[in-house]
C-alpha cells in the first residue's frame, strides 16, 4: 500500500549523479530544494517542494567531505519533519564513520553508534544503506534498516568478462580472512576458486604478506572488498597474487573512497582493472584501470518497495 501523498526524491550534495539516476530509474522527477553553505560555512537547508503527508526519501552519502555531507542528511530530515512528512527515509548509499563500530581501545568513542543516534534523532523514520563495513552496524539504528548489497551488480559485471573473456581459470581472493565469508560467495556463484591473502599488521598504515592461502598461480584473480580507502590492502593482496603466480588480477569493491595516495597506488599496481560502483562520486579521482558500475537500478527498485510497502528481502540476495 502506497503512502497517502505519493513519494518525492530528494538529493544533497555528495552524490547528485547517482541520485540523479536513481531519479530516471523510478521515472519520476527530483525533488525541489535547496542545500547552501552561509559565508560562515554553516550549512542551511530549504525545502520549497510541499512535503506534508509524503514519502520522502533523502539520497546522501556520508563520503567526504564527511561532516558536510552529514550536516545535510541530519538537517534535511529535521526540515522535512517540521514540514509534517508522512515518513522521511534516508538512503544512505555509503555510510561513513562506520570503521568505528566498537570500542576497541579506552577513552575512544564507538562513532557509528553516535552517528546512527544523530539521523534517527533528526527525524529519519527508515534508512537505506548499502554494503555496511560491519552488518552489526544495522542494529545501531532505532528505526528499520534495509541493508542492501552490491554483490548482484559486481556479480553481473564478472559473469558477463567471464563470459566474454573466457575466464575458465578463476579464483577469488579475499585480501584477508574478515573478507573470506563474502569472497566465498562470489566464488560460489562464478563457480571460481578462493584464495585468501594471509597477512598481519606491522602499524596502523602498514601490513605485510606473510603467505596466500589457496591457489592463484596461473589463474585470473579478482580481489573483493567492500571499500578502497587509501589502497594500500587492495595493492598488497595484488601484488601478492602477483608474487604467488596470477595470470591476470581484477579489484572488485562497492565503495571507491579513494583518499590519499589511493589513485597514485592503484595506477601503478598490477591490476587489469578496478571495478567499482558509483556509491560514491570519483570525478577527479580517474586512472586508467577504473570500471564504474552503477547501483542506481537497485537502490530505485529498493525504494519503490519501501514505498509500495512491498518486500525488500528479495533484494538481499
Amino acid at each position: 500500500m502506497a503512502r497517502s501523498k505519493g513519494l518525492k526524491l530528494f538529493t544533497g550534495n555528495s552524490n547528485p549523479v547517482l541520485a540523479q539516476a536513481v531519479s530516471r530509474a523510478l521515472e519520476m522527477p527530483m525533488g525541489n530544494c535547496r542545500i547552501e553553505k552561509f559565508p560562515d560555512g554553516e550549512i542551511d537547508v530549504k525545502i520549497y517542494d510541499d512535503v506534508r503527508g509524503v514519502d520522502a526519501f533523502f539520497i546522501q552519502s556520508t563520503c567526504p567531505p564527511v561532516n558536510d555531507n552529514i550536516m545535510e542528511l541530519l538537517l534535511f530530515g529535521d526540515a522535512c519533519r517540521r514540514a509534517s512528512a508522512e515518513r522521511v527515509t534516508a538512503v544512505i548509499p555509503y555510510y561513513g564513520y562506520a570503521r568505528k563500530d566498537r570500542k576497541d581501545e579506552g577513552r575512544v568513542p564507538i562513532s557509528a553508534k553516535m552517528v546512527a543516534n544523530c539521523i534517527t534523532a533528526a527525524g529519519y523514520d527508515r534508512v537505506l544503506t548499502m554494503d555496511l563495513h560491519s552488518a552489526q552496524i544495522q542494529g545501531f539504528f532505532d528505526c528499520p534498516v534495509d541493508h542492501l548489497y552490491a554483490a548482484p551488480v559486481l556479480f553481473d559485471y564478472f559473469r558477463d568478462l567471464k563470459t566474454r573473456a573466457d575466464l575458465r581459470n578463476l579464483t577469488i581472493v579475499a585480501p584477508d580472512v574478515g573478507r573470506s565469508k563474502v569472497a566465498r560467495g562470489y566464488a560460489k556463484r562464478l563457480n571460481a576458486g578462493l584464495a585468501i591473502v594471509d597477512k598481519r599488521r606491522v602499524s596502523g598504515e602498514e601490513t605485510e604478506v606473510l603467505d596466500m592461502i589457496g591457489k592463484v598461480d596461473g589463474q585470473v584473480c579478482v580481489i573483493i572488498d567492500d571499500m578502497i580507502a587509501t589502497g594500500g590492502s587492495i595493492v598488497d593482496s595484488a601484488n601478492a597474487c602477483k608474487k604467488f603466480g596470477a595470470q591476470d588480477i581484477y579489484v572488485a569493491c562497492t565503495h571507491p573512497v579513494l583518499c590519499g595516495p589511493a589513485v597514485e597506488r592503484l595506477r601503478g599496481a598490477p591490476i587489469k582493472e578496478c571495478v567499482v560502483c558509483d556509491t560514491i562520486p570519483t570525478l577527479g579521482k580517474d586512472f586508467p584501470q577504473l570500471k564504474l558500475v552503477s547501483v542506481a537500478n537497485l537502490l530505485a527498485e529498493a525504494i519503490r518497495r519501501i514505498h509500495f510497502s512491498e518486500s525488500v528481502s528479495l533484494l538481499f540476495k
